[in-house]
């Protein structure tokens, strides 16, 4: 294996190679810049590289062995050892936009959680597929730098996708692609600052993630509270904000929809006070209630005022960083040029490869049956409660990925989280989404799309017998 290591040497040194080989890669080792197990070319190959004698760099390999910096593997080369002392742990830093992971969390038998390990099957065969045709017709300008508003291909296919399932109003001029959510938010926060606003409004309960990133966006986040109709229009226009963050389709965590009488007031609020509406779908086309189609997008009532945001961590992975943003063109244009001094766009191939996706009807077809999987994991979760967990009930609309578990009034909310830790079962309280000690109900946020169904009804057992104390 031809493989390469960056050592610096200086040949008008008064320093011998060999002393300068050795002493380099025992500082890189030491500094921890050459991790233990790193595998390193050969002598004759690093001999090349450098344009000095094998002897010179046999010499080097072979001090730092006896030294025990490095050891010799027959057929495997030479490689940094494996028992230096590891480096002092990094910090892991909370990414908590599109319920992303939270750190460090202990190994648990069920992770109950919205975000961790609650991802769906990723249709592997349709992506490789669409990967693979994108890839044999590319020609070399779809490997340049994207336009930074995202590849017109693909531009054109989400506003044909988001009209079709959504109901939005966007041609393709008014798309951009973004990585994900987060980088939505950021841009969106960052263009608010420069026009001189200096609050959003979010929903109470919300995600905890997003109020502390609009806090470290320099924005005050001002608490907004939801209830069975959606957020409380009134109390924002009390609140003074200009501007104003919501989930209308399937309010996270709480699952209610936004009422037609509080669509329109918002939609009041936003003409009256020139204010303007942030739309997270974030989770898109899962919806599995019988009854009725899904809600359409509060954009197409106020397609001059809102900024829809969608995201394939839901319907695909997290892993993608893959977002979309359908904006009118002012505010495109604001968010283009504050991105201008960030970034210089998203994945070209990703991008190539999602829009043949979505071109295929491979994407709607792998929508169906994901839809149809979340429906029998919700309606396992409903069974579970009812059986476990007396007096609980799963309220919301059916969708997503997580279900929000309303608890008996008497129940301590945090004792059930800890004791259901303590028994190997991961899940949040509904008290960590409130942005204050605003008291409320208890409640448990449930992450469902990833477990077996047998699962599922062994991690309520266990909420079950916490709850009554067993």
């Amino acid at each position: 294996m031809a493989l390469h290591i960056a050592v610096d040497v200086v040949r008008e040194s008064k320093q011998s190679l060999t002393s300068q080989i050795q002493r380099f890669l025992r500082k890189e080792i030491a500094e921890g810049i050459l991790h233990p197990g790193t595998r390193l070319p050969s002598s004759r190959r690093l001999a090349d590289d450098l344009g000095v004698s094998r002897s010179v760099v046999v010499e080097a390999f072979g001090q730092l062995v006896a030294e025990g910096y490095l050891e010799a593997v027959q057929g495997a080369g030479t490689r940094v050892v494996e028992h230096l002392e590891a480096a002092p742990p990094r910090p892991v830093v909370p990414a908590l936009l599109d319920d992303g992971p939270e750190g460090q969390v202990p190994d648990v038998r069920w992770d109950l959680r919205p975000g961790g390990r609650n991802v769906p099957a990723f249709p592997r065969r349709e992506w490789l597929s669409c990967y693979q045709r994108v890839l044999n017709r590319a020609d070399p300008t779809d490997h340049g730098y994207p336009p930074l508003a995202g590849l017109p291909g693909l531009r054109e296919e989400l506003a044909r996708c988001l009209g079709r399932l959504r109901g939005v109003r966007a041609d393709a001029d008014q798309v951009m692609v973004v990585a994900g959510f987060a980088q939505t938010l950021g841009l969106v926060c960052a263009m608010l600052a420069q026009d001189g606003v200096e609050a959003l409004a979010i929903e109470d309960p919300g995600h905890p993630g997003q109020r502390q990133f609009v806090r470290d966006s320099g924005l005050r986040p001002v608490p907004l509270p939801v209830d069975a109709e959606g957020v409380d229009v009134d109390a924002l226009a009390a609140s003074g904000a200009r501007a104003v963050l919501v989930t209308p389709a399937h309010q996270f965590p709480t699952g209610v929809t936004l009422s037609a009488r509080r669509r329109e007031a918002l939609a009041r609020w936003a003409r009256e006070r020139d204010g303007l509406v942030i739309e997270d779908d974030y989770d898109g086309g899962l919806w599995y209630e019988q009854g009725g189609p899904r809600p359409l997008a509060l954009q197409r009532d106020l397609p001059d005022r809102v900024v829809y945001a969608g995201t394939a961590s839901k319907s695909l992975v997290p892993g993608l960083r893959l977002g979309w943003v359908a904006a009118p063109r002012p505010l495109l244009a604001a968010l283009l040029g504050v991105r201008a001094r960030h970034d210089l766009g998203t994945d070209t191939l990703t991008q190539l490869a999602f829009a043949e996706l979505l071109r295929s009807g491979l994407f709607d077809r792998h929508l169906r049956r994901l839809n149809s999987r979340c429906r029998g994991r919700r309606e396992a979760l409903e069974q579970a409660v009812r059986t476990h967990l007396p007096g609980a009930v799963v309220v919301g609309r059916a969708a997503g990925l997580h279900a929000y578990v309303r608890l008996p009034p008497q129940v301590d909310e945090q004792a059930v989280v800890a004791g259901a830790l303590a028994r190997s079962v991961l899940v949040r309280g509904g008290a960590a989404f409130h942005a204050g000690a605003r008291r409320c109900r208890p409640a448990l946020v449930v992450g469902h799309a990833h477990l077996p169904t047998s699962g599922l009804a062994d991690a309520v057992r266990v909420l079950g017998a916490v709850t009554r104390g067993g």
